[in-house]
């Protein structure tokens, strides 16, 4: 039986906050960032939710009909910048890292180095779709949902001849990744004192295009 897929609005934001900080309280970039356990569980929330409004602004947010995984995607054009609905330029886009630390914790430098780094490493020269993050109910992994999600944009793709990328934040992830068409990009990601994430690359597939 298929996964019911719908796309999340404005109402959705609350449910989606808390799938995230409940999905990624374990991952290890997140425990990166909040290296203590209780300051993790105060602040995470904040971080997941003010990723939240960035994508729902100015991306899309895929999720399972029953609310238990949800998928944040931006399409990147060519210049490198997503698409920003109050068409701000990339000197704004810049000030985006220090404005989520700003809001979610201002003494946490890591809050605003993740973003940094990993823009740092965003392949740019393409239009393509961007897997920002993928978050699954801890009591429902292992049931295919996150595939669904991520085959339900990578059809998409296809059909329309668009690459994807994205971070693998765990070799977990990593190795779901691969086995849905993506290969590693350029040099691994490490972290100061903390983990590695792997930056990734989907070409489409042209057997799956339209003649």
């Amino acid at each position: 039986m298929g996964v019911a897929i719908r796309t999340a609005g404005a109402g959705d934001r609350e449910l989606i906050v808390r799938l995230l900080d409940e999905a990624f309280q374990d991952d290890p970039v997140s425990g990166w960032v909040f290296p203590g356990v209780e300051d993790r569980r105060a602040k995470h929330p904040g971080l997941m939710a003010a990723f939240t409004d960035i994508v729902l602004a100015a991306g899309r947010i895929d999720m399972t009909e029953d609310g238990s995984a949800c998928a944040l995607w931006l399409s990147m054009p060519a210049d490198g910048g997503h698409d920003d609905p109050d068409g701000h330029d990339g000197a704004a886009e810049d000030e985006g890292p220090a404005q989520v630390r700003e809001a979610v914790d201002p003494d946490n430098e890591r809050i605003e180095m993740i973003g940094r780094l990993t823009a740092a490493i965003h392949p740019t020269g393409r239009a393509h779709e961007y897997l920002w993050m993928i978050g699954v109910a801890p009591g429902r992994q292992g049931e295919g949902l996150g595939t669904a999600l991520i085959e339900s944009v990578l059809d998409r793709c296809d059909r329309e001849a668009l690459p994807a990328y994205l971070e693998a934040s765990s070799a977990r992830s990593r190795k779901l990744y691969e086995r849905l068409g993506f290969a590693p990009v350029g040099p691994v990601l490490d972290l100061p004192d903390g983990p590695a994430m792997w930056p990734m690359w989907r070409e489409p597939s042209p057997h799956r295009q339209p003649a």
